[in-house]
């Protein structure tokens, strides 16, 4: 399981999956021990220079095909099915590009969280209307444009007005985007690449 991740090769990881509920396996104990290691590799060889792109979003989406048909399972034991929390994703409004953000979405789905991507050119109205009806953890806003950098800070302060902001932590990214700027306009945190993201995530919903 680990080394069909960390291959990028889909077919072994869903073979892998269907043979884990043929013989009757633990189901979590199948996704934290076989498929989560393979892609934290994943993850640790991409942020060392040894994978790029193409190996990191391929092991994205062989950890993502094996969730698939191990989470029925999942809700048959009627157990929780394995969630780190809840995010809601975007790329604010004025704002097109979408690469970066969907290996971000992709990424956090695959390390265990239930993400609902809204896509890009999102009204923030829309950002924080999607966290109050899902119960959202975590809100992550992406900019690639200097003009469009400024609707993190405006969505922000509408969740500071409407006193929501403690109820989300709000992570913020984006090639113009850097640790002073989120700081400065109050963001829970700040991620450089897709990998930093994850682990950015993680750490806030563990403080």
């Amino acid at each position: 399981m680990r080394r069909a991740v960390l291959e990028g090769d889909k077919e072994a990881s869903e073979s892998t999956a269907r043979q884990a509920l043929e013989q009757g396996l633990e189901i979590m104990a199948v996704i934290e021990k076989g498929y989560v290691p393979g892609i934290q590799e994943a993850g640790m060889l991409w942020e060392k220079g040894e994978y790029f792109l193409p190996e990191l979003i391929a092991s994205a989406e062989c950890m993502k095909a094996s969730m698939r048909i191990l989470e029925p399972a999942l809700k048959q034991e009627s157990r929780k099915a394995f969630s780190r929390g809840k995010v809601i994703i975007g790329t604010i409004q004025g704002d097109i590009h979408d690469i970066g953000k969907n290996l971000v979405a992709s990424l956090l789905s695959a390390n265990g969280f239930e993400v609902l991507d809204l896509g890009a050119d999102v009204a923030l109205e829309r950002f924080i209307e999607s966290a109050v009806e899902e119960h959202a953890d975590i809100i992550c806003l992406s900019a690639l444009l200097t003009t469009t950098m400024q609707g993190q800070k405006e969505l922000i302060e509408m969740l500071r007005s409407r006193d929501l902001l403690k109820r989300f932590r709000v992570l913020v990214g984006g090639a113009p985007v850097n640790r002073k700027w989120a700081e400065d306009i109050g963001a829970d945190g700040y991620a450089a690449n897709a990998m930093a993201a994850v682990q950015k995530a993680v750490s806030l919903l563990e403080e």
